[in-house]
């Protein structure tokens, strides 16, 4: 019998005075001789959003290079529970200092709701840069919510700080490829305007893939001397490889004896869950197991197509808590990326570095031109298939499931390149490298 998708969330938040346990052991922190660095972003831990999990472990290592990290931030947004789940107002650890402001969570997971709690956190942010400007500060600006980097720009105008901005989604692109939003409309036409004058105005501005990149340099050709490429990344002393035989996570939810295909993250917009829930409509009577972890925008019509029709072999669960995902990424034998046609450079998925770590193969469902496909070459840790491409998707996963050998092969490779181009000490040193670049 297929197991009913699980309704609701996890109330489990790890606030970050609770790291996942890891064997590392970690140099003394440097002199805090670096930059004041002041990072200003909506959603940080115990916020489920990966760009917070991700903030967060990026000011850890900063501050152990000796950068004297802070940061602005709201409360919980992704994952909640509004009577109980509330974030200290101050926090701090491993010297960084995280300060939460009081934010709007409504309708976090609809387009409107985002909208509205962005622009209400833009407002929090506006009123801490009033009353402290902190002008020997760098401000680092997140693009989480889309349009915070406007706040730099008019704060550079208005009271001298410096910032940069670090883009984990291109705007207002993004909304024009989902149609939200109509191409010649003359909001984009002003988003546009105000992105060159923000990126102009800028130390610096930090972007995950080269082809990101690219669509920025198309809109702003002035600007590329400032733009650095900086992944992503995972930490692979924290999720290490597992063998599901001896994975209490793969027994519990009966994933332990059959090949499974795994899709953890957010079930959003910008990702291609058609060409694999076809895929899945595909492999129905082959002895294969989907488990979807996560939740998203696209996470109701998901479950009700499946309930539609009738497939027995897939499951759905929610969002696990950081101190699961050693576990529930190892749960699976083959792991899936996906980017939506269209969206090629303006969204990079930062779920692919955490499959690297876990060692397991990656399938990725992408533009032709996307940069996932020279990643997987070149770590030859998967393989890519068009947008639609569902028969090749599914040819794939029946060759790796008949091929065990080639999958664990192709596994301990991506984990290789993970250990020698993504780990958070080799990351955050380009990041310090661009940071310290900007401090005078």
């Amino acid at each position: 019998m297929r197991n009913s998708p699980d309704k609701h969330l996890p109330n489990l938040l790890v606030l970050p005075s609770k790291p996942i346990k890891s064997n590392r052991q970690y140099p003394k922190f440097a002199p805090r001789t670096g930059s004041k660095v002041l990072i200003v972003t909506q959603f940080y831990p115990p916020d489920y959003a990966a760009t917070g999990q991700l903030i967060a472990e990026l000011a850890a290592q900063l501050s152990r290079l000796g950068m004297r990290i802070s940061i602005f931030t709201g409360q919980p947004g992704y994952v909640f529970n509004k009577d109980k789940d509330i974030a200290p107002k101050w926090e701090i650890f491993e010297r960084v200092m995280v300060r939460r402001s009081r934010t709007s969570r409504l309708w976090p997971l609809r387009i409107r709701g985002r909208a509205i709690n962005g622009l209400l956190f833009c407002a929090r942010v506006a009123a801490h840069l009033i009353k402290n400007p902190r002008s020997q500060h760098l401000f680092l600006f997140t693009s989480e919510p889309p349009y915070l980097s406007v706040l730099g720009y008019l704060a550079h105008k208005l009271l001298g700080i410096r910032y940069a901005c670090l883009l984990y989604d291109l705007y207002p692109d993004v909304a024009v490829a989902l149609q939200v939003v109509p191409k010649k409309h003359g909001l984009v036409r002003f988003w546009d305007w105000l992105n060159r004058k923000i990126w102009q105005n800028s130390r610096g501005i930090i972007v995950l893939s080269s082809s990101m990149k690219e669509r920025v340099v198309a809109k702003c050709p002035e600007v590329e001397h400032k733009i650095s490429v900086i992944p992503s990344w995972a930490d692979p002393e924290a999720i290490v490889p597992r063998n599901k035989q001896d994975n209490w996570f793969a027994h519990q939810f009966g994933v332990n004896d059959r090949f499974t295909v795994q899709y953890s993250g957010n079930l959003g917009r910008c990702h291609d869950l058609d060409t694999i829930l076809t895929a899945i409509e595909l492999l129905r009577d082959d002895p294969v197991q989907f488990l979807f972890i996560g939740h998203g925008a696209q996470l109701p019509a998901c479950q009700e197509r499946v309930e539609r029709l009738g497939l027995t072999n897939c499951r759905f669960l929610p969002y696990q808590d950081k101190s699961v995902l050693p576990y529930s990424l190892t749960a699976c034998d083959l792991s899936l990326v996906s980017i939506s046609p269209g969206l090629e450079g303006l969204v990079a998925p930062s779920k692919l570095y955490g499959i690297l770590a876990a060692g397991r193969p990656v399938a990725a469902v992408c533009e032709p031109h996307s940069y996932l496909r020279s990643l997987l070459r070149e770590a030859k840790c998967g393989a890519a298939f068009d947008n639609g491409d569902a028969e090749g998707l599914a040819d794939y996963i029946r060759y790796l499931a008949a091929n065990p050998h080639v999958a664990n092969r192709s596994g301990k490779s991506g984990r290789k390149y993970l250990n020698a181009h993504f780990t958070p000490e080799i990351v955050a040193r380009q990041y310090w490298q661009v940071l310290n670049r900007n401090k005078g």
